[in-house]
């Protein structure tokens, strides 16, 4: 008959603890799992057919069912490893922080985990690990611009109020041009992925032209309306103003987001807007392009279709990116803008009293 089965008696209480455990969504899997385990004891079952059930070998419910009956709840959570004792003090820590924030190597612009390794006795490997603690990346460079346009506030909210809270009955098209395109085809023939091995390419490369693409996002949809020219002065754009009144219903009101490149403010261009009283045009600041979303469709379409490509005309070019539009819209999603003018602005504000201060400090 062999050896009777014994059945695990727990608490009401352990038991609505254990439960609560495979409830939750940010509980360790494994800590879940012996929950399960412990659960399934306190029905008679045997060991094998709960690591049936679990997942486990029959050894290992045995195991989590003494751990639980010598520890009770406390017995099933991980319990922390010992670890090698620290070989590196406060203070030295501390000195590397702040030869970090404070100071610059000799021999050079930023501190690397050599040179500062070299200069603190530590190995390379200790710097890393103390950078990355911090949050300290000084082989990190990133660059801005403050936008000095008196009305960047106004139009922040303006744009931002667009973005999250369209108008009723119209639409918002982010519009603009990527211009210099370039048709580029290759010295050598790619090397394809393989294991172990990137896609591989030579550096140079052979030029046939360029083009402009110009573009409007639908801020709603995603879709995106493409006109390419190869040149982008304010008769190019004209022409797309055009393509765009073709294409958007005539029952509705237009808001147009624009930069301020000179093409968009000729006296033509000004004079079409004045006989099309439903366009509505929307400057961002200037040296604020970040603002205007069809930028964001300008990496995308770069990073996942023209960079990698070859081309050997610019004829060869455009019918790519045409041939990326038609794709791209047949399956378009918009991208979301999250911040508030508040907080943008707010942002920008903390900025600039760094910069303040790093300037009184000078």
């Amino acid at each position: 008959m062999g050896r009777p089965i014994k059945t695990l008696t727990i608490s009401e209480a352990e038991r609505d603890e254990l439960e609560s455990w495979l409830r939750r969504r940010q509980m360790p899997a494994a800590e879940q799992q012996r929950a399960r385990m412990i659960l399934l004891s306190t029905r008679g079952l045997k060991a094998s057919e709960i690591g049936a059930r679990v997942g486990v070998s029959a050894e290992t419910v045995s195991k989590w069912r003494k751990r639980f009956e010598q520890a009770r709840i406390g017995g099933l959570t991980d319990a922390p490893r010992s670890g090698r004792p620290r070989t590196i003090d406060d203070d030295k820590v501390t000195e590397v922080i702040n030869k970090t924030l404070q100071s610059k190597p000799d021999n050079a612009t930023h501190w690397s985990t050599t040179l500062m390794a070299k200069e603190t006795g530590l190995n390379a490997m200790a710097i890393s690990r103390i950078w990355r603690a911090f949050g300290l990346k000084p082989h990190r460079l990133e660059t801005f611009k403050l936008s000095t346009d008196p009305h960047f506030v106004a139009k922040v909210h303006d744009i931002v109020g667009l973005y999250m809270h369209p108008p009723d009955r119209a639409l918002v098209l982010c519009v603009d041009e990527k211009s210099q395109i370039q048709a580029l085809n290759r010295s050598q023939p790619a090397l394809p992925l393989s294991f172990g091995h990137p896609e591989t390419r030579t550096h140079d490369y052979l030029r046939h032209g360029t083009t402009t693409l110009f573009a409007a996002l639908d801020v709603a949809t995603g879709e995106v309306i493409g006109k390419l020219h190869r040149r982008h002065r304010a008769k190019e754009f004209l022409a797309f103003l055009n393509e765009i009144d073709r294409q958007v219903p005539d029952d509705l009101d237009v808001h147009l987001i624009l930069d301020n490149y000179g093409t968009h403010k000729t006296e033509k261009v000004r004079a079409w807007f004045a006989a099309r009283p439903r366009y509505h045009v929307h400057f961002t600041p200037t040296s604020a392009s970040w603002i205007n979303l069809v930028e964001r469709f300008f990496a995308l379409i770069s990073q996942r279709w023209i960079k990698r490509q070859s081309h050997r005309s610019t004829r060869e070019l455009e019918d790519s990116i045409r041939e990326y539009l038609k794709t791209y819209n047949d399956e378009p999603r918009p991208f979301i803008w999250r911040k508030t003018a508040d907080q943008i602005i707010a942002s920008i504000a903390r900025l600039t009293d760094r910069l303040d201060k790093n300037t009184n400090f000078c």
